[in-house]
């Protein structure tokens, strides 16, 4: 029996094994996306009958001439970039600092990862909180503690600022889930690996680059698939400091979706 015959047989058992579990995955995935796709070529509206009529592609067309569809995506966008930067900076700072040694360490771990144990909607409600113009904690800070601004400003009421609110809210619960993949790739890195290159004369941001940066990348890219898929779809959040304003200055493609479905449901 040559080895090429056995690596076939293995290759082949492998297949055999891993074809009902495709099949599965087929099923759950590929179905779901062939009906909403074939349901999407019908007019239907359950408020008044149950009747569908065949439009084609005419749902399609009167989507790409929406404005809101693309002001959607935009926001959608610039949404996930810049909040995936700044969780993917903020995480790697303190999942370095996590990763030294020093007192109360485990409390410290403890309480980062808080902000995302803690419902989206709940941090929603206080982020608006903080931002509201008339009684919020950042309007109060700005005027009497540091005096930089003489009357209360309109956050969530500005289309720039509102989006910048947004931004705020999510980087601050999502930076810990971010901190704590990347605290794992950390705690994998041999010790000595550092050790010889500090007997070689690399200073920390040597380590840092040629050391510590090449071998959570793996880490790093995964953070950036899970960060992009949730901050692409996020809706809760949105929903409950902006719903989507001021004149659709934070609405996502998720709220597009929702609203538009409630509308012609």
């Amino acid at each position: 029996m040559t080895q090429d015959y056995i690596r076939q047989r293995e290759r082949r058992t492998g297949w055999y094994l891993i074809i009902p579990a495709l099949l599965v995955l087929l099923l759950v995935y590929a179905y779901p996306i062939i009906w909403a796709f074939a349901s999407s070529l019908f007019t239907e509206n359950l408020s008044t009958n149950l009747i569908r009529e065949f439009t084609g592609f005419d749902n399609y067309v009167r989507l790409f001439l929406d404005g809101r569809f693309w002001n959607s995506i935009w926001n959608t966008a610039v949404f996930t970039v810049v909040s995936l930067i700044f969780e993917l900076l903020l995480g790697l700072g303190i999942a370095l600092t996590l990763d030294q040694a020093f007192r109360g360490r485990g409390l410290v771990r403890t309480i980062a990862i808080l902000p995302w144990a803690l419902p989206t909607a709940l941090i929603a409600l206080a982020w608006r909180w903080i931002f509201n113009d008339q009684f919020g904690v950042w309007n109060d800070m700005l005027m009497n503690w540091f005096h930089v601004i003489q009357e209360p400003i309109s956050w969530l009421g500005d289309p720039i600022w509102a989006m910048v609110a947004v931004i705020a809210a999510d980087v601050w619960k999502t930076t810990s889930f971010v901190a704590i993949l990347l605290l794992a790739g950390l705690q994998s890195i041999p010790q000595d690996l550092y050790e010889a290159h500090s007997i070689d004369g690399a200073s920390p941001w040597q380590s840092f680059r040629q050391i510590t940066l090449p071998l959570i990348m793996p880490q790093i890219v995964i953070a950036m698939l899970f960060r992009f898929a949730l901050a692409f779809g996020i809706f809760d959040l949105v929903l409950v400091m902006t719903g989507g304003g001021p004149g659709g200055a934070t609405e996502m493609g998720s709220l597009y979706i929702y609203d538009t479905g409630m509308r012609y449901l």
